[in-house]
């Protein structure tokens, strides 16, 4: 068995636990990059590893009553079927170096627009505390009736993101997290991340079972990728209360940038030069859009004046 394949599923598995997401934008490129596996074989390894990882997430958020589950059923309508035709569409490309190839753009514009939503998640979020009094960040309002789904636009999303994650292995929690909180604001965070984690469950076994169906699933990668990622997903999740999960986050977000430029076909002086553009630039964005929301421009002085007001009320 490949230990560094092991060691690799380890560290995107402690990713995955502390932001919830990431885990097939780079675990995929990853195989592709630094282990030289086919596009179509990472893309179906991934899945198997996920397919495991996936449930361990999931079970606690239903333990703890977290779980939106009819948001989950019109979600699943949609992805687990969209998932069996995202691979169907797959292996229409076949197996040629020109199949590869095209596997490997759609793979990269798929992880570009991962690390899109990202971003775009940070800024509702950011957005939803301004909207607060207390700077907590909570949604408002805290929550919504049940009756208040909708099922044609949930299931337009599940079908969406089933698709993606069907072909590329990517979108299964940064795709759909980005879409249900589009459509439904008033759910709380932890609502929102185990609503999402328990849909992704049956959309990536679905995914899964298809590529192990037609062929793709090769254990010799898949196994490293389950032993490594499992153990460090759950590593992940007990550190994601003590870490800063802004800067993780902000981190997967260059990195999947990186990869995602590579992937398409970038030049390598161009993708450096969008790196660094992007690296200085985007903390000046961040702080005038804080400034603009009524927050200080540094986080460091919002928590240092947090701290000082929790002091003060204990006194």
């Amino acid at each position: 068995m490949d230990s560094s394949l092991v060691a690799g599923a380890f560290i995107v598995g402690i990713v995955v636990g502390l932001t919830g997401m990431g885990g097939g934008a780079l675990m995929t490129p990853m195989l592709v990059f630094f282990f030289n596996v086919p596009p179509l074989t990472a893309v179906s390894s991934d899945l198997v590893a996920s397919a495991v990882m996936k449930p361990v997430g999931a079970s606690v958020h239903l333990r703890r009553g977290t779980v939106n589950l009819k948001l989950v059923g019109w979600l699943c309508a949609g992805s687990v079927p969209s998932a069996f035709c995202g691979v169907l569409v797959l292996r229409a490309f076949g197996q040629s170096e020109q199949a590869q190839e095209t596997i490997k753009i759609a793979l990269g514009v798929a992880i570009l627009l991962s690390a899109a939503m990202l971003m775009v998640r940070a800024y509702l979020r950011l957005v939803e505390r301004a909207r607060t009094r207390d700077g907590r960040g909570e949604p408002l309002p805290q929550s919504r009736p049940e009756r208040e789904v909708r099922p044609l636009p949930t299931l337009l999303l599940g079908i969406v993101g089933g698709l993606v994650v069907g072909m590329t292995s990517v979108g299964s929690g940064s795709l759909v997290i980005i879409g249900l909180m589009l459509l439904y604001p008033g759910l709380k965070a932890s609502q929102l991340v185990g609503t999402d984690l328990v849909q992704a469950v049956p959309l990536v076994a679905a995914a899964a079972i298809s590529h192990a169906f037609f062929g793709d699933l090769d254990l010799a990668i898949s196994l490293p990728l389950i032993i490594g990622s499992v153990p460090g997903a759950y590593i992940g999740a007990r550190l994601s209360a003590r870490l800063p999960g802004g800067w993780v986050r902000r981190a997967l977000a260059f990195v999947l940038l990186a990869s995602g430029l590579k992937l398409i076909g970038v030049p390598t002086d161009t993708t450096g030069l969008i790196l660094v553009l992007v690296l200085f630039g985007a903390p000046l964005v961040w702080m005038v859009i804080r400034l603009r929301l009524g927050f200080p421009a540094f986080a460091m002085l919002e928590n240092r004046q947090r701290r000082a007001a929790r002091d003060e009320s204990h006194r």
